[in-house]
C-alpha cells in the first residue's frame, strides 16, 4: 500500500479535529494529538490556488533552520561547581526534531562507549522488512539497543544507517547533552541526559510546490515537525521521564500571531507537568524581510517596493491586517506591467501571467482568515522577474490600522530579495511566536550587545517575545562528520536554554524539590533570575526579559 506521507499524489493537511467529520471522506486520516489529526488528500482534488475551501492554515507550511567560550555566560559553570547543586542534568530526556545526529561521535558516548541516545526515528529511511507502525507510518525507528550493536561493529552504519547531511541536528544536540572535551574546549551543558533524536524527512514537492518554495533548499513541513514531536512525547511518557523538547527551526510564515496548530500543540505541551519546550527566536533581525504599513485616519492608500534578486524564482509573501481592515491591492512589475486592484472576498483569487516578463502570479485575498479571523494577502510567484516590484495596499473603509507583509524565512530565499523600507521588529518566526513554550533570542557571545541576526518581536498579537536570550555566536559544536565545528543562530542559543532547562528538570524532579513542575513555571523561573541592565527597560523587543543565567535564577528560587 502506498505511503501517503512520502507520496506526492497526496498533500497531507492539518485539520483540526471537531472538523474530521466534514472531510472524513476526501482523504485518509492520521491522528496528531486530542486537537488535530493529518487527512492526505489527493492534490488532483486540489486546485493550488484556490485552496478548494480548506483555509490557508491546514495546510502545512514549510520551516527552515535556526543556526549556522559561551557556557559561562549562561550561568552553569557556577551551578556544575557548587557542591550544593552539581547538576548534569541525569534522568532527563531531551527530545530534538531537526536534521539528524552523528550518532557515532564520542559527544554522545558514555564513558563505556554505549550511546547516551535513547532512540531515532529516521522519517527518511524505508525499510521494507520493519513492520508498519500505524501510529508512525513511515521512516525507521532505531532503538538504543540498536545503535549499541551498530556501535560495536567496524562501520556502524551498515546496521543503523542514519546520519545528518546538514548537520545542524548534530550541533544542536551536541550543544545541549555533548561529553566534555577540554582538549576542544568543548562541552554540553547537560552532559549526562538522554537524547530523543527525529530525523525530519525534506518537505515534498508537492507542499514546495503549493508554497512557490524551490525544490533546492533544506525545509521541512509541519506536519512532520508534529509527527516528531508526537513521536518524543509518546517516549517520554512510557518511560515516565521528565522532558524538555527543542525546535531550533522556524517559518514567516502564518501572520506572527502564535494561532496555528504546531503552536497550540507546544503550548499543550509546556503546560503540562514535568515538560518544557524551548523554541529559537529566528535569524530574520538583519534580513529586511518585514515590513511594517500605517493608515492614518482617512488615508486612501499605502505603497511600498520590494526587490527581487536573480536566484530568486520562485518565492511566496503573506500581507496580513487587522480585523477592522479590508484593503484591495495592485502590484506593479520592474518593466511597468500593473495588476488592477484585487478585492477581498472569502475565496478573491487572481491568476495572473505577466505578459512584459515571465512572471506568474496567483493572488489569494481572504477576507477573514480561519484561524485568526484577519484578512490575508498571499501572493506566490514563480519564474519571478527580478528587479524592483512595487504594492500598493488600497484603504476600502478609511480606517485607520496597521499592516504587516513578511518575505519567507531563512535560505527559502537569498539575502537579494528584500524590502527596500524594512522594519526588524515583528520579525519571531513560528513556533517561537507560541504563547507558553521559552523562546529565545542571541546575544554576541563575546561583545555581549544582540547578534544582528536575532529575531526582534513583539509578536502581531502584541504578545512579548522573545522572552529571554542567550549566547548565539561562534557556539562550538560536534560536527556531522569529525571533529568539532563552530555554529552561530538562535538555533545555538535555544540550544544552550535547553541544556539549562534540563538541569532545572534534574533539581526540580529528579532529586525532588519541586516534582509537578511545569515549562510555564520554568519559563517564569528563568525570568526571575535572567541578569538585566540598569539602563535599559524590561521587557523589550530585542532582549525579552533578559540574558539567561542559572545561577541567578537558583539565586532567586524560593519555594
Amino acid at each position: 500500500m502506498e505511503n501517503k506521507f512520502n507520496s506526492e499524489k497526496f498533500m497531507d493537511l492539518i485539520i483540526p479535529n471537531a472538523l474530521l467529520n466534514v472531510v472524513e471522506n476526501q482523504g485518509t486520516i492520521t491522528n496528531i494529538n486530542d486537537s488535530y489529526s493529518i487527512v492526505h488528500i489527493p492534490i488532483d482534488k486540489i486546485d493550488f490556488c484556490n485552496f478548494n475551501g480548506f483555509s490557508y492554515s491546514y495546510f502545512p507550511t514549510c520551516y527552515t533552520l535556526d543556526s549556522t567560550v559561551a557556557l559561562e555566560k549562561i550561568g552553569f559553570v557556577k551551578v556544575r561547581n557548587n557542591p550544593n547543586l552539581s547538576l548534569y542534568g541525569a534522568g532527563v530526556l531531551v527530545g530534538v526534531v531537526d536534521s539528524g545526529v552523528n550518532y557515532q561521535h564520542k559527544a554522545f558516548l558514555f564513558k563505556d562507549n554505549t550511546t547516551k541516545i535513547n532512540s531515532i526515528w529516521d522519517q527518511t529511511i524505508y525499510n521494507e522488512n520493519t513492520p508498519v507502525n500505524e501510529e508512525f507510518p513511515y521512516g525507521t525507528f532505531y532503538s538504543r539497543e540498536d545503535i549499541n550493536r551498530a556501535l560495536a561493529l567496524k562501520n556502524p552504519l551498515d546496521a543503523v544507517p542514519s546520519t545528518d547531511e546538514n548537520g545542524h541536528g548534530t550541533a544542536i544536540a551536541g550543544i545541549i547533552v555533548g561529553n566534555e572535551d577540554t582538549g576542544n574546549e568543548f562541552s554540553g551543558v547537560a552532559p549526562l541526559s538522554e537524547l530523543i533524536v527525529v530525523k525530519l524527512k525534506q518537505a515534498k514537492k508537492v507542499v514546495r510546490q503549493f508554497f512557490a518554495v524551490s525544490q533546492e533548499v533544506t525545509c521541512y513541513q509541519k506536519s512532520d515537525i508534529m509527527m516528531g514531536i508526537k513521536y518524543i512525547i509518546n517516549v517520554a511518557r512510557r518511560l515516565n521521564r521528565p522532558l524538555v523538547l527543542c525546535i531550533a527551526m522556524g517559518s514567516s510564515q502564518g501572520g506572527d500571531d502564535g494561532l496555528d496548530p504546531l503552536s497550540y500543540y507546544l503550548n499543550d505541551i509546556s503546560r503540562a507537568p514535568r515538560s518544557c519546550v524551548v523554541v529559537s527566536g529566528g535569524n530574520e533581525g538583519n534580513r529586511s524581510r518585514h515590513y511594517l504599513g500605517s493608515f492614518g485616519k482617512g488615508d486612501e492608500f499605502k505603497e511600498f517596493e520590494f526587490k527581487v534578486g536573480e536566484k530568486d524564482k520562485a518565492f511566496f509573501m503573506e500581507i496580513w491586517m487587522q480585523p477592522i481592515q479590508r484593503l484591495s491591492f495592485e502590484i506593479t512589475s520592474p518593466a511597468g506591467e500593473k495588476i488592477s486592484s484585487v478585492y477581498p472576498g472569502i475565496r478573491q483569487i487572481k491568476k495572473y501571467n505577466f505578459i512584459f516578463g515571465p512572471t506568474k502570479l496567483c493572488i489569494n485575498n481572504i477576507t477573514t482568515e480561519a484561524e485568526s479571523g484577519d484578512q490575508l494577502i498571499l501572493l506566490r510567484f514563480n519564474n519571478t522577474q527580478s528587479g524592483v516590484w512595487k504594492i500598493r495596499l488600497n484603504n476600502i473603509d478609511r480606517t485607520p490600522s496597521d499592516f504587516n507583509v513578511w518575505l519567507p524565512s531563512g535560505e527559502l530565499i537569498t539575502n537579494e530579495t528584500f524590502f527596500l523600507q524594512s522594519n526588524p521588529y515583528l520579525t519571531i518566526t513560528a513556533p517561537g511566536n507560541a504563547f507558553a513554550p521559552i523562546t529565545i533570542g542571541a546575544y554576541d557571545t563575546l561583545e555581549g550587545g544582540i547578534a544582528t541576526f536575532s529575531s526582534k518581536g513583539y509578536t502581531r498579537k502584541d504578545v512579548i517575545k522573545p522572552d529571554l536570550t542567550a549566547p548565539g555566536t561562534f557556539i562550538t559544536s560536534p560536527s556531522n562528520k569529525e571533529g568539532y565545528v563552530t555554529v552561530s543562530g538562535t538555533g545555538s542559543a535555544a540550544a544552550l536554554t535547553t541544556g539549562v532547562v534540563a538541569l532545572l528538570l534534574e533539581w526540580a524532579i529528579l532529586r525532588g524539590n519541586y516534582t509537578g513542575i511545569t515549562g510555564s513555571e520554568i519559563k517564569t523561573f528563568l525570568i526571575r533570575g535572567a541578569r538585566r541592565e540598569l539602563n535599559v527597560d524590561y521587557p523589550n523587543r530585542t532582549w525579552g526579559y533578559g540574558q539567561i543565567d542559572l545561577f541567578g535564577t537558583f539565586e532567586k528560587l524560593t519555594l
